[in-house]
């Protein structure tokens, strides 16, 4: 199949054009967010083509998967078909509602034509999408190896924009953990973060090339996953498959993701703090943990089951 897609999540696209499919990555001067076109940081195939807009209304195309609202409005703009009726449509979302909990409509609610593509069960249950068909299909990465060292006595985070998305981003929760213990932070836009935490000052970790992102996790004893309300994050599913024992807050679908013997999922940041504690001070408990964590995201998050998952989705609706 020819699938129009825009490169929007650059870890989760990594992983759906990891499939047997052509795939066109529209591309804008200046590569700003209407046409990124291929990513910098990551290594795409060559089936990941970059067009021009005004080049797609003369192509073939079998399915758009949309991952915005204005998506909608640049496909008729750019192909002169309309998504769903002229052309073959699913909507991917990534997000969980970001207004009220669990009474936000979806932008695609009761369209019977774009199916709607949740990455977590939680998502699906909270977003409100009437009638339109919704189906999950959780994450999948490439294996990254095992790679666990925990030779650094230390707790590493991966967090984009702490500053900027606050309480979203659990930045109070990962300053409370950082005020007692250790902490390593990676992530975009960590600007302004240790003036809220001087002790973070030379533990922050801006915009890491993802192959010596996994390497610097890897030497960490555990993984903090402070995030209050977002969706999974791919970089807590990376850090399972490297092997490093989890300590979580207990929010959106966290507490499906990580099985109890693969670290300490918890509403308290004290708990947390206690948890992380203990890892630090047992290497080998830490060392079981993180093999348990990796067993388990390797059955439940591995990538041939998301890209048969996304195959069964998109010959559906492209048939």
């Amino acid at each position: 199949m020819r699938i129009l897609i825009w490169h929007v999540h650059g870890s989760w696209t990594t992983s759906f054009l990891a499939g047997p499919d052509r795939y066109l990555l529209p591309v804008v001067p200046g590569r700003g967010p209407d046409g990124r076109g291929r990513a910098r940081t990551w290594r795409w195939p060559d089936a990941a083509d970059e067009i021009a807009p005004e080049r797609l209304a003369d192509q073939d195309i079998d399915v758009v998967v949309l991952q915005r609202p204005g998506e909608l409005d640049l496909v008729r703009a750019w192909t002169g078909r309309r998504p769903g009726v002229d052309l073959p449509a699913v909507y991917l979302e990534h997000n969980a509602p970001s207004g009220p909990a669990a009474s936000t409509v979806h932008a695609m609610a009761d369209r019977t034509d774009i199916p709607v593509v949740h990455v977590t069960a939680y998502n699906a249950l909270m977003w409100d999408t009437g009638r339109a068909p919704t189906v999950v299909i959780e994450h999948g990465i490439p294996d990254p190896g095992y790679r666990y060292t925990g030779q650094d006595a230390r707790i590493a985070a991966v967090v984009n924009e702490p500053v900027r998305r606050r309480r979203v981003a659990g930045a109070d929760v990962l300053l409370r953990v950082a005020a007692d213990l250790p902490v390593e932070v990676y992530g975009m836009g960590l600007a302004g973060l240790a003036g809220l935490a001087p002790r973070l000052a030379g533990h922050l970790h801006e915009d890491v090339p993802q192959p010596l992102l996994h390497l610097a996790l890897a030497g960490a004893r555990a993984y903090l996953h402070p995030f209050r309300w977002t969706s999974l994050g791919l970089s807590l599913i990376e850090a399972m498959m490297l092997g490093l024992p989890v300590i979580a807050v207990d929010s959106t679908a966290a507490h499906d993701a990580v099985p109890p013997e693969a670290g300490t999922v918890a509403a308290d940041p004290r708990t947390l703090i206690d948890a992380g504690r203990r890892l630090l001070a047992d290497p080998g408990a830490a060392r079981t943990a993180g093999l348990a964590g990796r067993r388990y995201a390797l059955r439940r998050f591995g990538l041939d089951r998301f890209l048969t998952d996304w195959q069964g989705v998109l010959k559906e609706v492209a048939r």
